[in-house]
């Protein structure tokens, strides 16, 4: 089994020795001891413990162990802090998931066993998880995006580069706003001033500038974190549905207006253009004159009209008597 590298940071160096002592009879390897920060930097680089056990005393910063304490000069590695016991009341206990502890000195080998594994698999826990979200982030369909409070991409996944065009780089590199399609962007940043002040984003509808100069239209679902002053934010690409939709509403007009038309249509009165009689709802033949009568309250009078009457007049002079 290969040993855990534990790195000593004490001025001390009394104090050293003997958790040197203490580690090693606990199965650990003491991959060295240093006397301030910055030697333990330039050993870190060259030992690569897995967790520094180092004395408050040394940080300058020692006030903020405990909840909310941000990433130390030792980058992703774990730090157990050593503190005495008239600080203890002024540190705060650290999360489950922030990758540091404490012990209280002078502290038993069981004190040092308990943190320090505590702390390590607080550690190995925290990578799992982010190893799992990178492949849940690089395996998405959806574009899933942290966007910090100024208003810049502060992590974005593949998808974010297949649908736009652009490179992460470039996409991270400015504003979020100024992807967006400027007849949407004064309702986006309503939008995410609404988010920033603690509220949601759900089924948001607004178009993103791809590269090649078109637009796609994005349906947001997003969150923020106040104290990290980040909104959390799955994008779907609905352009297609959009594209259909827009396609429907068109056939729908289109439908009405024919139908429009085949309504103005059966206004018209079929008409016999020989006899002149006309086809009732019935798809019966009848009169004009019974037709409308049946239909109003029309009554008929029959003359001749001139025209008619200079024809009748013409017929009968052109008779020759029998």
């Amino acid at each position: 089994m290969v040993k855990r590298k534990i790195l000593i940071v004490d001025d001390e160096i009394a104090v050293a020795e003997d958790l040197e002592g203490r580690l090693t009879r606990l199965g650990y390897e003491v991959a060295g001891i240093a006397s301030s920060e910055d030697e333990a930097i330039a050993m870190i680089a060259k030992a690569a413990p897995d967790l520094v056990l180092m004395d408050t005393k040394l940080r300058a910063d020692a006030n903020t162990v405990g909840a909310g304490n941000k990433p130390h000069r030792y980058g992703n590695l774990p730090v157990v802090f050593l503190i005495g016991k008239a600080d203890t009341a002024r540190v705060r206990p650290p999360r489950v998931t922030e990758p540091h502890g404490y012990v209280e000195k002078p502290c038993t080998e069981s004190d040092l066993r308990v943190n320090i594994e505590l702390t390590l698999f607080k550690r190995e826990t925290a990578r799992a998880v982010h190893e799992m979200e990178d492949r849940f982030f690089a395996a998405s369909i959806d574009m899933l995006c942290f966007l910090d409070f100024n208003g810049y991409f502060k992590r974005i996944n593949p998808a974010w580069e297949r649908t736009l065009g652009y490179t992460r780089e470039e996409l991270m590199s400015r504003p979020f706003i100024e992807f967006v399609h400027p007849d949407d962007r004064e309702r986006t940043l309503k939008q995410n001033a609404l988010v920033r002040g603690g509220g949601q984003a759900l089924a948001f509808e607004n178009r993103y500038l791809c590269k090649d100069g078109s637009f796609r239209w994005f349906r947001w679902n997003a969150a923020p974190d106040s104290s990290e002053r980040v909104i959390y934010s799955v994008a779907r690409d609905i352009t297609e549905s959009k594209k259909a939709e827009e396609e429907r509403e068109q056939l729908v007009r289109e439908l009405q207006s024919a139908l429009a038309e085949v309504r103005t249509l059966r206004e018209f009165l079929p008409l016999c253009s020989y006899c002149r009689k006309i086809r009732d709802d019935e798809n019966y033949w009848d009169t004009v004159e019974n037709y409308i009568a049946r239909h109003t309250s029309t009554l008929f009078s029959h003359s001749i009209c001139p025209t008619c009457m200079a024809i009748v007049e013409e017929q009968l002079e052109n008779t020759e008597p029998s």
